[in-house]
């Protein structure tokens, strides 16, 4: 077994075996949340002095107080003064990459100063850490977009594992570039040169169970789009044969409908470079294509890059204070030294065509996700959530939409929809209590007060 594994596997247990005891004793009986305003995650209508009752980590009633039958011997979580809602779920998250500034030598090049390999170990090593800052951020679920092949070993870890949310991934992303930076041992980015490469990608990563198949569809100037829809749309169609859905990012106009039109089942972030047409919104919402909005990822390149770091107050106290060290280092190292530069990255418009995009097709009707592209950097692990949300809300939508975007439909992104995502009879008892209206301002998604996950209470 691996160095990592074995320091993994042994701070898990100490963490679990103590954070964990009273919970798992919680769940061995019924346990009730009573007395807040439940928000359900479907969009209907909050109810007041609500309880819910959970039993084996599941919700066996839910409802107002006085319609709800609570058993004498339940043990009882007092929420009165306080709002519940579904956990929160991010739908576009990379566990490979660390949100430092050493994780995308794509990017920024600095693999003279820490290598890739050097980055994956750490990574590898912070990893319950990171899980444990989702959950401690009101995240029950998490959708890793694509990585290494280590992707399907990490989920593994994670199914196994308490203290960490549920995650559902995608394994290595099969794109239309190549950067001269990605891994040769463990890639995370492949690239077919024609439709049968393309399917022969897609059937590597099939024996691993990949709940999506992501690819990264980038149009550069001078690329032929034609070639690239006949590549993506061999590699949608394979993963089709078999059953798995297709994540694409394709932050274009026009690569973004090719992806539809391909059979693309979700878009992995919002279009980005101009408004989108009435063709496109009738593709995504006759196709039902699922739209994540991925709206903070630049600006965290932004704030780094331009050393111009200022973090909300979830995010300084529940953001990785090692990842957050790192973007400081970028002072001391030499921009004649780095090959490449620094990107510039330029200062967006008062009113960026992605937060129109978002309201019209949030009009038409569409299902919208939010996530975050987490693990970029600049956009931190767990806590980043929240702002991706407030800036759901500054593109004009309404907070409960915003929840049901980070629940009910995130789910359906996870292919779990039956399970979680809602706080509904028979699902998961996966919730966050709050100390404040999430529906009067989002920002109070981050006064946490509780977090649950199956029916376990985190301490």
């Amino acid at each position: 077994m691996n160095t990592w594994k074995i320091s993994f596997v042994l701070t898990c247990l100490l963490l679990t075996s103590a954070v964990f005891l009273a919970a798992q004793q919680q769940a061995s009986g019924v346990v009730v949340v009573q007395g807040a305003t439940l928000i359900n995650g479907t969009g209907s209508s909050s109810i007041r002095n609500s309880a819910i009752v959970i039993e084996g980590g599941r919700i066996r009633d839910i409802g107002p107080r006085n319609e709800v039958r609570v058993p004498g011997n339940a043990q009882v979580v007092d929420a009165r003064g306080k709002w519940v809602i579904p956990g929160l779920i991010d739908a576009h998250v990379h566990f490979s990459q660390s949100g430092g500034i050493y994780t995308r030598p794509d990017v920024v090049d600095l693999r003279k100063w820490r290598s890739y390999e050097k980055e994956m170990e750490w990574i590898k090593q912070r990893l319950s850490y990171t899980f444990e800052r989702y959950l401690f951020s009101g995240i029950t679920g998490v959708v890793d977009c694509g990585g290494p092949m280590w992707n399907f070993e990490m989920r593994d870890i994670a199914s196994h594992t308490k203290k960490a949310p549920r995650v559902v991934v995608a394994g290595p992303l099969i794109a239309t570039i190549l950067p001269p930076t990605t891994s040769a041992n463990d890639p995370d980015i492949v690239k077919p040169d024609s439709p049968a490469q393309a399917r022969d990608l897609v059937r590597r990563q099939l024996d691993r169970k990949p709940d999506l198949i992501k690819l990264w569809w980038v149009r550069r100037q001078g690329d032929n789009l034609n070639e690239q829809v006949q590549i993506m749309s061999a590699a949608i169609d394979e993963s089709k044969s078999h059953n798995v859905r297709v994540a694409v990012h394709a932050t274009e106009l026009d690569t973004a409908k090719a992806a539809v039109r391909a059979g693309a089942d979700i878009l992995v972030h919002s279009v980005s470079d101009r408004l989108v047409d009435t063709e496109f919104i009738n593709l995504v919402k006759n196709r039902d294509v699922l739209y994540i909005t991925t709206l903070a990822v630049e600006d965290g390149y932004r704030m780094v890059l331009d050393r111009q770091v200022a973090l909300t107050d979830i995010e300084q106290k529940l953001g990785d204070p090692e990842v957050i060290a790192t973007w400081s280092e970028l002072a001391k190292i030499p921009p004649g030294e780095i090959p490449g530069g620094i990107p510039h990255i330029p200062a967006p418009p008062k009113r960026p065509a992605a937060y129109d995009n978002l309201m019209l097709l949030e009009s038409a009707g569409v299902r919208i996700v939010a996530g975050t592209d987490a693990g970029n950097i600049g956009t931190l692990h767990g806590p980043s959530l929240h702002h991706e949300m407030e800036l759901m809300a500054a593109a004009g939508l309404r907070p409960m939409d915003i929840i049901v975007s980070a629940t009910k439909n995130a789910a359906a992104v996870m292919g779990l929809q039956n399970d979680t995502g809602t706080l509904q009879k028979s699902k998961f008892a996966d919730l966050v209590i709050l100390d404040a209206d999430p529906l009067a301002d989002i920002k109070n998604t981050r006064r946490i007060f509780k977090v649950m996950k199956a029916g376990e209470l985190l301490q």
